[in-house]
């Protein structure tokens, strides 16, 4: 009897130990993660933090963030990417001093990157590397082109309407939309003609630059006197042979003109596609009998 109390007596302070460590462990954990920063895991072992989302002062800055990249690299976490807003620029020199490169950036917010492995080579996307633009080859009822100057060149010209797409815009709306912007006309899609693709261009990207065939629903020229500092109808013999006419604007007129003898459209159609973890809209080109 005597052997049995004192045998209860030590499992109760050994229980007790164990719900204290216990306990403690809970504690600590509960402490690391109140001192690391938070964000959203990605299927490539890569962690974002979104400064808007997290609540730092620039005191406590740089000793969260060295708790963060050790607790996080004994997670087995691979690219750490940091998305600062302008209104934490001051998040920009602290985590370049820490290792942190810039990847992009927006009108309001800078992404920086860091690659944590150092048995292996960042494996990430390129930053934004290529402009996307539009022209558009206006026809009207007596056949002439929709030929613009614009105020910001340095030499005489004659060009399409056209700029670049805005994010998130189909082709063929960009095209409409800069017409309209620029001439004051109305204009419908009718072929795509061909595409330009070239390097070295604003701000050192490549670009590519889609040319679309359109058709007049209106014919009064209101010009953008932001950007255009002359606008008119022009017939294509005019056009064609203009000493301030772009030899390649020529070439773009002249396979016009072949699609629309040969009766060839160059479409663009849109389609909904389903993959297991996502739905899109999606453009793709199609050759098609068309008579204009």
């Amino acid at each position: 009897m005597f052997c049995s109390v004192i045998m209860n007596r030590i499992l109760c302070i050994s229980n007790k130990n164990v719900f204290s460590r216990i306990s403690t462990v809970h504690k600590s954990a509960r402490h690391v993660s109140q001192d690391i920063f938070t964000g959203d895991k990605d299927r490539f072992k890569g962690l974002t933090i979104d400064s808007n989302k997290q609540k730092c002062t620039q005191n406590n800055f740089l000793n969260k963030l060295e708790e963060s990249l050790s607790e996080w690299t004994s997670q087995g976490h691979r690219c750490i990417w940091f998305r600062v807003s302008i209104k934490q620029a001051f998040w920009v020199p602290l985590l370049a001093e820490k290792g942190f490169n810039f990847h992009h950036a927006r009108d309001d917010f800078v992404m920086m990157y860091k690659w944590l492995p150092l048995d292996s080579e960042p494996n990430l996307p390129p930053p934004c590397h290529t402009n996307l633009g539009v022209g558009a080859m206006v026809f009207n009822k007596r056949d002439q082109i929709l030929a613009i100057s614009e105020k910001h060149y340095e030499y005489p010209h004659w060009k399409l309407p056209g700029g670049y797409v805005e994010r998130g815009e189909d082709i063929i709306d960009a095209g409409v939309r800069e017409v309209r912007e620029e001439t004051g006309v109305e204009a419908s899609f009718q072929s795509l003609i061909t595409i330009r693709h070239s390097h070295k261009m604003m701000y050192g990207n490549s670009d590519i630059y889609v040319l679309m065939m359109m058709k007049a629903i209106s014919e009064k020229i209101i010009l953008s006197q932001r950007e255009i500092k002359d606008c008119k109808w022009m017939d294509i013999e005019e056009y064609t042979n203009h000493p301030h006419v772009h030899e390649f604007n020529r070439l773009v007129v002249q396979k016009a003109l072949e699609y629309r003898s040969k009766k060839l459209k160059l479409n663009i159609k849109k389609r909904t596609v389903k993959w297991p973890t996502a739905v899109r809209e999606m453009n793709y080109l199609v050759i098609e009998n068309c008579e204009y």
